[in-house]
C-alpha cells in the first residue's frame, strides 16, 4: 500500500505478512527490546552522562556545537547595494555562485584601477 505524505512523497507501507514478519525480528533480538516508562524515566541528557563516562574535557569537546562554515582570516561582510537591474539580472543568469563571480569580477576590477 502507498501512503501519501504532506509534502507529495510516496512510502510504501509494509502488509500485514511483513509488518508480524519485522516485529517478529524484533522480538528475537536480545539486543532490542521496547522502551517502558521506566526506561524514560532513567534517561538523562548527554551533557550530564558524557563527563562521568569519558571525563569533562572530553566530554566538553563532545558537547561543543558543530556544523555551521570553517572560519576564515577574511570574512565576508554581509551589505546591501543597489545595481542596475541588467547588472543583477547578467550575474543571476549565470547560475550557482553567480554572487561569488561579482566579488570575482569587483576584486579584478580593484587589480586594474587605482583606488
Amino acid at each position: 500500500m502507498l501512503l501519501k505524505t504532506k509534502s507529495g512523497r510516496l512510502v510504501e507501507l509494509p502488509t500485514d505478512e511483513e509488518e508480524a514478519e519485522i516485529n517478529a525480528g524484533i522480538a528475537a533480538d536480545p539486543d532490542t527490546y521496547e522502551l517502558n516508562d521506566e526506561d524514560f524515566t532513567r534517561m538523562r541528557p548527554a551533557y550530564e552522562v558524557l563527563p562521568e563516562i569519558f571525563g569533562a574535557d572530553i566530554a566538553a569537546e563532545m558537547l561543543k556545537p558543530k556544523g555551521g562554515r570553517p572560519r576564515t582570516d577574511t570574512p565576508k561582510v554581509f551589505t546591501g547595494i543597489r545595481l542596475d537591474s541588467d547588472i543583477l539580472e547578467a550575474f543571476r543568469a549565470t547560475g550557482k555562485g553567480w554572487q561569488t563571480r561579482m566579488n570575482d569580477a569587483l576584486k579584478e576590477w580593484l587589480k586594474e584601477h587605482a583606488v
